[in-house]
């Protein structure tokens, strides 16, 4: 019996899978598309999703090829500078097409010895108390103790487990291609600058050798967005919007996307899960998309391999539900107010420029930008100290940085005073002494997702809270 069965191989479901086998997990990716598509609908990792493969220690795979933005415009377009007080060391968004970060998370998976099984779809699934019976498109099944959905908006795996998926419908559609175009640089950039100063769900980002993504309205909202527009469909949408097609020709890839804004009711049913757009999909405003479902992965990987092992206390595995259910919930609010900002309406440009001028206060924009990269989130462990919930922030050590320690995925408790302890878990924590004139506090338990589970120096009260995220004592 395979012990995890991850339905989709994208980004989420990728980093699940190398998630798992960090733990010794045995996983399966089923994934239906024969090859990779090559295609990059997201571009970029924000300041949350750089650290989370920093803590791994991917970190030095993905900044070289990509490009470091420090530069407003990520809420709505609104073009105010970047934070300069963002509670991190990657205070950037990192520019990098979805294809080389689904390239990067294989690389890392099969590395880690998870197998991934292209041209196998998904079409069938039971369970038990024992197990996850999946069946395939071609006859076989597959037994699991565990099987996740990461298979994307239209999830089978949600569908066939009867998972509600309640939201609104679209009511915008837009025009999304890579394409060559036939004007001059300049002249194109004089005809995008005036096209936005009214409809600014208008645009067109150079993608090298001559290719540009473009961004356009649709005429209505179609019933299947599956079917890619034609190229003389989005040549008649850039006429009717701009006045010219620019003279596109050539083109790599055209897609369509809607504003629809869905939350799956749960994550978990029995013995299977969702994470990724299985369980959220919003509107592309702000990038976050595949960083929401990257650090679905990361929150779920160690509970669901603790699951596995046998060591996670009661209700370990379902508080990644209560903790990634009410984050989605808040990028589907802010996806849903920058469509609204982002609407050519007189009403919804005049609430645009009185956020505008808001988002000049330091600490307005900070805290919108917190949103946006996932900076800002906090899981509810509780009353205690400030810092309880969040995620800790790199800092230097006396014998390097604190991410460099956590690469293995294991607790840690970073101990300033030298008198704690954690045996009994030490299977499952790493207990380092070190100082930081960074952290102004005594000791530090952190969670393999990096999120602090206590602050203190007491050894007393360290006992009564490693049981809650590391399961009983042993030895």
């Amino acid at each position: 019996m395979i012990d995890v069965i991850v339905a989709g191989g994208g980004p989420t479901g990728l980093m699940l899978a190398a998630e798992l086998r960090l733990h010794g997990v045995d996983v399966l990716v089923l994934e239906k598309e024969t090859e990779p598509t090559g295609r990059s609908r997201a571009r970029g990792l924000h300041a949350r999703s750089v650290e989370v493969m920093d803590q791994r220690g991917l970190a030095d795979r993905f900044l070289p090829l990509g490009e470091k933005f420090a530069v407003g415009g990520f809420f709505a377009g609104i073009g105010t500078a970047w934070p300069t007080r963002l509670d991190t060391t990657h205070s950037y968004v990192l520019a990098i097409p979805q294809a080389v970060t689904e390239r990067l998370l294989t690389e890392r998976a099969t590395e880690l010895g998870a197998e991934i099984r292209r041209g196998c779809e998904l079409v069938a699934l039971d369970q038990d108390e024992h197990g996850v019976t999946a069946g395939l498109a071609d006859g076989t099944q597959l037994r699991s103790r565990y099987l996740v959905g990461c298979d994307g908006g239209r999830s089978t795996v949600r569908r066939l487990i009867g998972i509600d998926f309640p939201g609104e419908p679209s009511r915008t559609e837009t025009l999304l291609g890579d394409m060559e175009v036939g004007v001059p640089p300049e002249t194109l950039g004089a005809v995008i600058a005036e096209v936005r100063k009214t409809q600014l769900r208008f645009g067109a980002i150079p993608e090298g050798d001559g290719v540009y993504r473009f961004i356009v309205p649709a005429a209505g909202v179609t019933e299947d967005r599956t079917t890619a527009p034609t190229l003389e469909e989005f040549k008649g949408r850039l006429r009717a919007v701009a006045g010219t097609d620019f003279g596109v020709h050539s083109p790599r890839w055209l897609s369509r996307f809607g504003d629809a804004t869905r939350l799956a009711e749960r994550y978990r049913v029995g013995r299977v899960l969702l994470a990724g757009d299985a369980a959220h999909i919003h509107p592309p405003t702000g990038g976050q998309g595949l960083n929401l479902g990257v650090q679905d992965a990361f929150n779920l990987g160690w509970k669901l391999a603790a699951e596995v092992d046998g060591w996670a206390p009661e209700g370990l595995l379902d508080s990644y539900h209560a903790e990634r259910h009410p984050v989605a919930a808040d990028v589907l609010d802010n996806t849903r107010a920058q469509m609204e900002l982002l609407s050519p309406e007189p009403g919804a440009r005049s609430v645009r420029r009185l956020l505008s001028e808001l988002m000049e206060f330091e600490a307005v924009n900070q805290y919108v930008i917190e949103k946006i990269t996932a900076i800002g989130v906090r899981y509810d462990f509780g009353q205690g100290h400030a810092l309880l919930g969040r995620r800790m922030r790199d800092v230097e050590l006396r014998r390097g940085r604190l991410y460099e320690l956590m690469h293995g995925g294991r607790g840690l408790l970073l101990d300033r005073t030298g008198r704690l302890s954690v045996a009994g878990w030490a299977d499952r924590v790493d207990h380092v002494v070190d100082g930081s004139d960074q952290l102004d506090v005594s000791a530090v338990l952190l969670r393999p997702d990096g999120h602090v589970a206590w602050v203190g120096d007491d050894q007393q009260d360290l006992l009564d809270r490693l049981p809650r995220w590391f399961g009983a004592a042993t030895g």
